[in-house]
Order: C-alpha cells, then structure tokens, then sequence
C-alpha cells in the first residue's frame, strides 16, 4: 500500500538502495531532502553529480582523488620508499586519522577470495609490482585480518619476497576495552606475535 506520493516513495526507495540505509533510514532522509531548502538540495544534487564525473583512481596508489595524483602521493615531505598495502580507501583513511604514519599507500581494492571468484588479477596487485619496481625499501601490508586479508597478505608477500624488499604485516591483537575471554584464538595469537616491549 503507497502511503505517499509516487515521487517521495522513489526518493526512498532510491535511498535504501545506499549502504547501512534501511527503509526507515530511506524515509527519514527522504523527509529530510524534501524539508531542505532548494539550493541546498541543489547542492547536494550537484556534489553527486559531481563526485561522480570527477573522482577517479590515482595513476601511482589508486585510492579515489579528484587530481592525477592524489594528495599524499603528490607530498614530498612523504616517505615514497615506505608503501602501506590497504584493502580500500576506508582503510588508508584511517591509518591517515593517526598521524604516525608518513609513508605511502597502495589501494587493493578488494582481496582475494576464491569462494567469491576474486583472484590476484581482480585486485591492483600488478600495478603493486610495478611500483616496487622503483625505489621501495619497504612495503607494510595492512590487509585486514579476515580470512580473505590474510590469504592476500600471505600471497603479497610471496610475491615481494624475491625482491628483496622488505616485507612487514601489521600487528593485530585485542582491541581497547575488549575482554580476552571473548576474543577469537587467531586475534589472541596475533596479538602476542606483535607483541612490544615496555
């Protein structure tokens, strides 16, 4: 039964198309839109447009820029011989909310896995290999801790080892406030490996 109009119910249910966004979402934000003033639906409409039209790979870490290079990459001051491997952009975002980290990044987007017929080609693990071509003395990889993360940082790491670049993975463990008892034996077991000393 339509409660609304055809051009509200649209609106939402091209809403609840967007991630994390449930028909309640849908409708609130749709209510929302409507409620706005026209120039900053205008707005919006044309930041998506936008976004859309403009935003591509970057040529060297193929995160999502607006530019050739993206801005880390076009840094000087960043260390170019240091490469963090992330699954996607959300990932390098948030190594990049630390601010302790001034190397650089590569974008897989994805990781393998064979029960949903991603392989090595589907990600950009060739465009990876062609930058260690250069000047790299390390290459951390920051792939998450999933079973599909770790197939694909045990598959990076064959492939980088002949280099002779240095390969690293990152130190997973039990997250701040967690209780041991609830935590998975493979967390457990990465976190002392990471281990530090005090």
């Amino acid at each position: 039964m339509e409660y609304y109009g055809s051009q509200i119910n649209k609106l939402i249910e091209e809403l609840s198309r967007l991630p994390g966004i449930g028909a309640k979402s849908a409708q609130r934000l749709a209510f929302h839109i409507i409620g706005m003033p026209r120039e900053q639906v205008e707005s919006l409409s044309s930041a998506i447009i936008s976004a859309k039209t403009n935003v591509r790979y970057c040529s060297c870490c193929y995160t999502l820029t607006d530019e050739e290079l993206c801005p880390i990459c076009s840094n000087p001051s960043r260390n170019h011989k240091v490469i963090m491997v992330v699954e996607n952009t959300r990932d390098m975002a948030a190594y990049e909310k630390t601010q302790k980290y001034d190397g650089v990044y590569h974008v897989l987007h994805g990781a393998i896995s064979p029960m949903l017929g991603i392989g090595p080609n589907d990600i950009k693990l060739k465009e990876l290999m062609k930058r260690l071509e250069g000047d790299v003395e390390e290459v951390i990889i920051a792939t998450n801790s999933s079973l599909e993360g770790e197939t694909t940082a045990m598959y990076i790491s064959k492939l980088v080892k002949p280099t002779g670049i240095k390969v690293s993975r990152i130190a997973s463990g039990v997250p701040v406030g967690g209780d041991l008892e609830n935590i998975d034996e493979i967390t457990l077991l990465r976190a002392l490996e990471g281990r530090t000393l005090l």
